[in-house]
């Protein structure tokens, strides 16, 4: 069964603003529910760890601006972060920056993962996920 993106955050308690734009959202127990792109996994990391990084300027619009804060105010209080991971089936076209959703695309709910805002510096932001013990 093919999955929606407002299914999975909801797997993690987490309600989307906006099905259309939103790719970040708070759940009830104070996390922060992120989609990230597959193809931004940073190759030749830390053994253990999956990282993520990009820019918040590769792209615009209102789920910029809503990602942008959450993961910042995530960063300011080191809150968990949980992955729903993001496959596109034409990754070169989100990174020319269309609009990710008229790109066809797979989402998954990564949860034996947790995460943690490792870096913000300027446009650039880096998460950084290791296995849960649960």
């Amino acid at each position: 069964m093919k999955l929606g993106i407002s299914e999975a955050f909801r797997k993690y308690g987490a309600t989307l603003k906006n099905a259309n734009w939103s790719v970040s959202s708070w759940a009830n127990d104070k996390t922060l529910v992120v989609s990230l792109w597959d193809h931004h996994c940073l190759k030749g990391y830390d053994p253990g760890i999956l990282a993520f990084g990009d820019r918040f300027d590769r792209w615009s619009g209102p789920g910029n601006k809503e990602f942008r804060a959450n993961v910042t105010r995530a960063f300011e209080i080191g809150a968990v972060i949980r992955l729903v991971l993001t496959r596109a089936k034409e990754p070169g076209r989100v990174q020319l920056g269309e609009d990710g959703s008229k790109i066809p695309k797979i989402f998954t709910v990564r949860n034996d993962l947790i995460g943690r805002v490792a870096e913000i510096n300027g446009e650039n932001y880096l998460i950084e996920f290791r296995k849960s013990a649960a």
